[in-house]
């Protein structure tokens, strides 16, 4: 794994080609290799993970062969969860990052805390998990509730916008998104309410599906993509189209020195990138100062 900081090719045949101009209408935008109007993206997206929603979570590991969940550790490694903290996690609705960071401070506490002090701190302790799709926060509640967790004052799940977060400026101390920023209509919009809602030396942290860059893993990987997941959708969910747009949407994603100097612009410092997997995901992250 690469850790790349930020200062200021192959074409597989799998992929069609695109116009910068078409990137970059100023009333259009991508929905997998469509182009559509923005006010019909969100609507789109949101049928998409209304319809795999009960599945999300199998398919993650059916698609990834199991590997999200390292991902995911490692994402929680680099945020360094404390007790206390306040803590946002934006399309986070199945809650398998804020059961994570949870389980991180839960341990935290009991490693270094007295008793008498942990109730307190765990009443503190607040982890808001965002997500703008109803049906994937009510997955989100059915997990928690399975693992005991269901009335945990700390988890509290909040239907919002990525672009317009109901959260008050400079009151998160971390946030963090997975596999949900490439869903939005606007990137600069969800970085720049990112920036806004975290304090003064409050850490951003994206987990992202990314571009290989590896020529011959590259080419595995698009057939891989393009030929067995969308198949293995339709096998297990009954849903062909919405794994079709989930690897499309992955290659209309900016690559990771585009996206690292996008995080840049929106005031975050320190930034920098990790690549996992050969790039199949990297973690990207800022703080704010």
């Amino acid at each position: 794994m690469a850790l790349r900081m930020v200062t200021g090719k192959l074409r597989s045949k799998w992929l069609p080609r695109f116009s910068a101009a078409s990137l970059l209408h100023s009333h259009a935008t991508s929905f997998g290799f469509k182009e559509v109007q923005e006010e019909e993206k969100s609507r789109m997206v949101g049928n998409v993970f209304s319809s795999v929603a009960s599945n999300y979570d199998l398919m993650n590991d059916l698609m990834s062969v199991g590997l999200h969940r390292l991902w995911k550790d490692r994402l929680v490694s680099k945020l360094n969860p404390f007790p206390g903290m306040k803590h946002l996690d934006v399309a986070g609705g199945t809650g398998d990052v804020a059961f994570r960071i949870l389980e991180a401070i839960n341990s935290v506490k009991h490693r270094a805390m007295q008793d008498v002090l942990e109730d307190n701190l765990h009443e503190e302790t607040q982890i808001f998990v965002c997500d703008i799709n109803p049906n994937m926060l009510n997955v989100g509640k059915k997990r928690a509730l399975e693992r005991g967790i269901g009335e945990a004052k700390s988890l509290l799940w909040v239907e919002g916008d990525a672009e317009a977060l109901n959260f008050k400026d400079n009151s998160m101390d971390g946030y963090t998104i997975a596999f949900g920023i490439r869903n939005v209509t606007h990137i600069e919009r969800v970085l720049a309410e990112a920036y806004r809602v975290l304090k003064r030396g409050g850490r951003f942290l994206c987990l992202e599906l990314s571009h290989v860059d590896v020529p011959i893993f590259k080419e595995l990987y698009d057939y891989y993509s393009f030929s067995i997941i969308p198949a293995v959708g339709e096998l297990v969910a009954g849903d062909r189209d919405s794994y079709q747009y989930l690897v499309e949407s992955i290659r209309r994603f900016p690559s990771q020195e585009k996206f690292a100097s996008m995080i840049v612009d929106a005031g975050f410092q320190k930034v920098e990138y990790e690549n996992l997997s050969g790039g199949v995901v990297a973690i990207h992250s800022g703080l704010k100062i």
